[in-house]
């Protein structure tokens, strides 16, 4: 007898191929037989010690969110229903370029820091490694869902040279190559770069380039948050393209989308400048999320110049009263690099969580809206949350466009991403609606993808860019990593007013051929493990 029959499904196998009716059986966490229109047939149908009625509902691979900030949100809950919920099955960690591995004890309390606004501070986590290898075997000890992990290229540079922006010396670079061979051969899938985030943006295109060439040498991928989304962002865009090329390795372009009133209906420049180097032989991938607004930390818009040297330093400038107004000039007048070379409209800066509870005013409002009402500049009040909070406050940043948004997901080469941080009392509701969004309102709602072109998508796409021979697909032999959802009532209960509402629609999704969420609720099964990098 099989462990589990899935009966009467409608099999959306992540190909891109049409669905079909099919009885799937499952055993021992893997596919190991999919009966065609058993039932139309006469067919003998398969039989197991549990079956499940699936009439009505789609059988899919799980989900892979390829950009997820989850790194410490996995260890903190067990229950990760913000992600399990919406059939995601994995999720690719470490990413723009800092996270907790590789440390040593004085970059991870820096990072710490640093990165507060997007996993919290870690007070409550037990921080018992130090390596890429020892972080996914704390992974293993089971969490609720998979995970790969991408070298944090700020965090190596951040070990090996520190926060100053400077070239680092041959030795220096010799330590981050080291870094970099280390991580992938412990398991890593890549590198990920946040070159609008200190320190990773104080690397030239020449230390990069070197650090990508590891990452081939070891059939990982590159994954940037390239230097602007904003003025320039086509010139980003081509420059990691170039970097990439002349490494001789496998582009991932992070969140790509077009931002900001200069970027508005030019998504089809960025495609064209994709087509030209897929045409000539480039490996590039990229992945988005189904909504406008973006979401960071405060902190990163600051200019790359105020955050030199770390956490201290920055909160040191922002203490002296001439060097916060020369930050203020730069964010409202010249553009900062950490805005992406726009001057800052607070009026789009929503601010979505707070370390400090005396701050918990502030959240749901813009900027602009708070120093309204407290009769101060924008500047006053913003410097006042990034002192009180010490760096850690999240936001939304509403520059967007939705033509661009649906324009980028069409392309071939897209996957999606969440880009989901957890942290704040109204985080943005990518985090926990991304996937249920592209089903319900880009498929069912507005016909922008078929339902078998977004289930590629989402599935077979990113898990060939992770190289997992077993994933990504209903096929026999393929691990039952799986989503049944609902196609006619699939969608993102999450709203920028309610952002943390479970999604409709999505009863059961199984890991390992194990439920972890039945009948739409979750349930106490740990079957995720960490992902590692699969051997050339």
């Amino acid at each position: 007898m099989e462990q589990l029959v899935i009966r009467d499904a409608d099999v959306v196998d992540g190909s891109g191929e049409p669905s079909y009716r099919a009885d799937v059986v499952i055993d021992g966490g893997r596919i190991v037989s999919i009966v065609k229109e058993a039932a139309a047939a006469g067919c003998q149908r398969p039989r197991a010690m549990r079956e499940l009625d699936a009439e009505g509902l789609v059988l899919s691979p799980g989900f892979v969110d390829m950009h997820a900030h989850s790194d410490l949100a996995l260890l903190r809950d067990p229950d990760h229903s913000a992600k399990a919920a919406q059939g995601v099955t994995l999720e690719v960690l470490g990413q723009d370029g800092l996270s907790y591995a590789p440390v040593d004890d004085r970059t991870l309390a820096e990072v710490r820091s640093a990165i507060a606004g997007w996993n919290g501070s870690g007070d409550d986590i037990d921080f018992d490694w130090r390596s890429v290898g020892e972080f996914l075997d704390r992974l293993d000890r089971g969490i609720a869902v998979n995970a790969a992990y991408l070298v944090p290229q700020g965090t190596v540079r951040a070990l090996a040279v520190g926060w100053e922006d400077r070239a680092a010396t041959p030795d220096e670079l010799d330590h981050m190559r080291r870094l970099v061979a280390e991580g992938l051969a412990q398991g890593a899938v890549g590198l990920s770069s946040g070159l609008t985030y200190t320190p990773g943006m104080y690397a030239p295109d020449a230390e990069l380039t070197e650090l990508c060439r590891v990452v081939a040498e070891y059939g990982g991928y590159y994954c940037p948050h390239h230097r602007s989304y904003g003025a320039g962002a086509l010139e980003a865009y081509a420059e990691m393209v170039a970097l990439a090329r002349q490494a001789g390795c496998p582009l991932h372009l992070a969140h790509a989308t077009m931002n900001f009133g200069v970027n508005k209906g030019r998504a089809p420049e960025l495609l064209a400048l994709l087509d030209e180097a897929l045409a000539a032989g480039a490996d590039i991938t990229l992945d988005t999320y189904p909504y406008t607004p973006g979401s960071t930390t405060l902190a990163a818009m600051l200019p790359s110049w105020a955050n030199e040297g770390g956490p201290a330093a920055a909160l040191a400038r922002l203490t002296d009263d001439a060097t916060s107004e020369r930050i203020r000039h730069h964010l409202e007048t010249v553009g900062s690099d950490g805005c992406h070379g726009v001057p800052i409209e607070w009026d789009t800066i929503e601010i979505s969580g707070v370390t400090e509870t005396a701050l918990t005013d502030f959240v749901g409002r813009t900027v602009q809206e708070s120093a309204d009402a407290r009769g101060q500049s924008p500047w006053t009040t913003a410097r006042r949350l990034l002192l009180t909070d010490r760096l850690g406050t999240t936001i939304l940043q509403h520059v967007g466009h939705e033509e661009n948004v649906r324009t980028i997901m069409r392309h071939p080469v897209h996957t999606g991403g969440s880009d989901g941080i957890l942290q704040g009392t109204k985080p943005h509701p990518r985090a926990y609606g991304t996937f249920p969004h592209y089903l319900g309102h880009y498929v069912r709602e507005l016909g922008v993808l078929s339902l078998e072109e977004c289930v590629a998508h989402l599935t077979a796409r990113p898990a060939a860019r992770l190289r997992l021979p077993d994933r990504g697909q209903v096929r026999e032999g393929y691990r039952a990593d799986l989503v049944l959802f609902d196609p006619r009532t699939v969608a993102a209960g999450s709203t920028f007013a309610d952002p943390r509402r479970q999604p409709t629609g999505i009863p059961h999704v199984l890991i390992d051929g194990r439920f972890v969420i039945e009948d739409g609720r979750r349930t106490d099964v740990l079957a995720g493990r960490a992902v590692r990098r699969a051997p050339l």
